[in-house]
């Protein structure tokens, strides 16, 4: 029985890993192959392609569900209804709309969309809203978070952004209670720390600023800020032990049962938190392992650890087969896995106190190889800050702010529970950021698959009771995690990357031995480019620091994510074309026309124009020259300026050109153009921008001139080899299903 069910998680699980989805014409007869297999001796085999067909086949329907390529970029008029909790930040509401009508047929059934300078919004409210709406579409980098599986895995069809709008309907039910319960939250005095406690009570993070998420991940902590299992399980376990308590001291009514009583108020306790957390997709994972705890525990206690486990699994999967795009739901499910490996079949009992060490070090080194998978950083002070963080929010913080919420229409009473719940969120983050700040969170190198299980396996080996043969191996097997293995260039070559940043220029330049950044991407408010994309970018690829940085100049889409960088990674040197318009933290050396180095035989040269009036025309030019093939980067000069490096002792017959500002009309002039040569330009910018960049007009003089274009927009990030004179990649062409439609 648990091979089947452990086949059929295989199953739908094997969707995350498809380039492609099979034909749905050919899905129904797997199915059916599957479900004339499970009475014979192949059951494993028809669970999973059951669960392999069931998955294939919602995944299908999300696909389906996304915007028509004919729709993308239009704006429509458009009815729905607000679901969830708006959140709103830098005068930007942002919200999710279902129940979408229109008078235009063929829109998704869930649309998130951001409204900019927008009105107050509620949960629960209808609206009527111009929207210009998008296919779900992210940045593709070497940093393996994909926006577009994200969305997909929330079966969101479309994004966009409000031009008009109008409330038609006031917001009711459920829905209104809860959004009304938020503003109440955020309106105590919680000594400064409402929206923590608005984000522990009804899972609104919105309060929570973009230094408190900082702090968080660089602690480990970010689990204890957001609802998830952890909460769900600990209040349903505080009421569980509340009835055993009562039972135990003899307290308990004679003639009533306390077992299945103690189970029925844990599980009524475990839904009413779930609904005041919006029964968003982590919650339902946890009420479903919750559910299933509590019966393993009334009727089924003599069947093991392990049965309720794949029970759990099975069923969150079957329900949602998309979940597995998800990064919670690793994280989750491996993590109660762990604890059973390290506490189950173990002799004797141990204290409280070593339990929880004992948990947190399991966790730390369990959880491991499964952060390098995902890409996610990894915090090195997360089981300091855990021993102490997860009995103080768990046991003490979530039931006092719980308290403290159910009191608040007593007068007098809730508000001083809230203000003794955020006093103490106060000190749990003031010692959080003392830890951040001594051990921040380390992004490891991505590692070859030969490795990576390496790793994995060493990591089990620790982790198995003392005594198992071989144990000590472990720490042999994880060398690999401290000395990676490198893909460097060979001498005389340089590997480019050129980012997707969306609308901003982010170019990372790596010899034998050196790197080079030019431009730091954008930042928007606090959405930081350099932070989000760039950094964990170059993290991925194996760069441990700069040797130089180079901001072409100051305008916030090149330089906005400089100060994320130098806070990750400072660079050696910072050298701009506008050292005056930037942060004096970053101390800026203006960029001199002809200097011109040379590492691991590669050749850098540098110009700027002296008739510069603007910060566009004191672009920072940078040329590269390895093995003769050359690439020149740009920033935003103007027709003007290239007059003048046409004038130039820079030598301009180059193999790759990065078109200047973005494909901007009032740039790469037919004269420009023509004395590079190249045979190919590189354009870097968002999708369906504002400007209309690339310009049609510069289009035609590039197409004109031979030169093949290539754009982040269309191909993800662009790595060229330079000296090898290989054709350029762009990571788009790695096929994931989610991107075919």
């Amino acid at each position: 029985m648990r091979t089947a069910m452990l086949a059929l998680a295989a199953g739908v699980l094997l969707l995350r890993f498809l380039p492609q989805l099979p034909p749905a014409s050919v899905l129904p007869l797997v199915l059916v192959a599957g479900l004339v297999l499970l009475p014979f001796r192949w059951q494993a085999i028809g669970c999973f392609l059951c669960g392999f067909a069931w998955a294939c086949l919602c995944a299908h329907g999300a696909l389906d569900d996304r915007l028509s390529t004919e729709l993308d970029g239009r704006t429509f008029w458009l009815e729905g209804k607000v679901t969830g909790l708006p959140d709103v930040r830098d005068g930007v509401v942002r919200f999710e709309l279902i129940d979408i009508t229109s008078r235009h047929g063929g829109l998704p059934s869930r649309l998130r969309l951001a409204w900019y300078g927008g009105p107050v919004m509620q949960a629960g409210e209808r609206w009527r809203v111009a929207a210009k709406l998008k296919r779900p579409r992210g940045l593709v980098n070497p940093h393996p978070f994909d926006y577009e599986a994200w969305l997909l895995a929330r079966q969101i069809g479309a994004s966009g952004t409000i031009k008009a709008g109008e409330r038609v309907a006031a917001a009711e039910g459920g829905l209104a209670w809860r959004d009304q319960l938020r503003q109440r939250l955020l309106a105590v005095d919680a000594q400064g720390r409402s929206g923590a406690l608005a984000a522990l009570v009804v899972g609104d993070d919105s309060g929570l600023s973009t230094a408190d998420w900082r702090v968080l991940q660089d602690t480990g902590t970010v689990h204890l800020m957001v609802i998830s299992g952890q909460h769900v399980g600990m209040l349903a376990g505080l009421l569980y032990g509340l009835v055993a308590l009562l039972a135990r001291w003899g307290l308990w009514p004679r003639g009533v049962a306390w077992l299945p009583c103690a189970c029925s108020l844990a599980l009524v306790g475990a839904l009413a938190y779930g609904w005041l957390a919006g029964f968003e997709v982590p919650v339902q994972r946890a009420l479903v392992m919750v559910a299933l705890v509590l019966l393993w525990r009334l009727r089924y206690r003599h069947l093991g650890v392990w049965l309720p486990l794949l029970i759990a699994l099975d069923a969150v999967l079957l329900l949602d087969p998309l979940v597995g795009l998800q990064s919670g739901f690793w994280l989750s499910f491996l993590a109660v896995a762990l604890l059973a490996l390290v506490f189950r079949g173990r002799l004797g009992s141990l204290s409280w106190w070593r339990t929880l060490g004992r948990a947190q070090w399991s966790m730390a080194l369990g959880l491991l190889p499964i952060l390098l998978a995902l890409g996610l950083p990894v915090s090195l002070s997360g089981p300091i800050a855990n021993l102490f963080a997860v009995p103080l929010v768990s046991a003490v913080i979530v039931p006092f702010s719980l308290l403290g919420t159910t009191l608040l229409w007593v007068p007098g009473i809730g508000e001083p529970v809230l203000w003794v719940a955020g006093g103490l969120l106060a000190v749990l983050f003031d010692a959080l950021q003392w830890l951040a700040g001594w051990q921040p969170a380390w992004l490891p190198a991505s590692l070859p698959l030969w490795s990576w299980l390496l790793v994995a396996l060493g990591m089990l080996l620790i982790l198995l009771p003392s005594g198992v043969p071989f144990r000590a191996l472990g720490l042999m097997f994880l060398l690999p995690l401290l000395f990676p293995p490198a893909d460097k260039p060979a001498t005389g070559q340089a590997e480019i990357w050129l980012f997707d940043v969306g609308q901003g220029l982010a170019v990372l330049i790596r010899t034998r031995e050196h790197a080079l950044l030019y431009d730091a991407g954008p930042r928007y408010g606090d959405f930081d480019i350099g932070e989000r994309v760039v950094w964990p970018s170059l993290r991925t690829l194996g760069v441990s620091g700069l040797d130089l940085l180079i901001l072409s100049h100051a305008d916030s889409d090149h330089a906005g994510g400089a100060s994320a960088i130098q806070r990750h990674m400072p660079a050696d040197r910072v050298v701009s074309g506008e050292p005056e318009s930037l942060p004096a933290s970053l101390n800026a050396e203006l960029c001199r026309s002809g200097d011109v180095w040379e590492w691991d035989q590669v050749s850098f040269m540098l110009w700027q124009s002296p008739q510069a009036k603007d910060g566009n025309q004191s672009s920072c030019v940078l040329l590269i020259e390895a093995n003769g093939e050359r690439l020149l980067l740009t920033g935003d000069i103007d027709v003007q300026t290239e007059q003048a490096l046409l004038s130039s002792t820079m030598p301009l017959d180059v193999e790759w050109l990065l078109v200047p500002h973005h494909g901007s009309r009032s740039s790469s002039s037919t004269a420009f153009i023509e004395a590079t040569g190249a045979g190919g330009a590189l354009i870097s910018r968002s999708l369906h921008n504002a400007f209309g960049h690339p310009h049609p007009e510069v289009v035609r003089r590039l197409q004109a001139a031979g030169a093949q274009l290539h754009d982040t927009a269309e191909q993800g990030a662009l790595r060229i080899r330079l000296g090898r004179y290989e054709p350029i990649r762009g990571l788009r062409a790695e096929r994931r299903f989610w991107r075919e439609k």
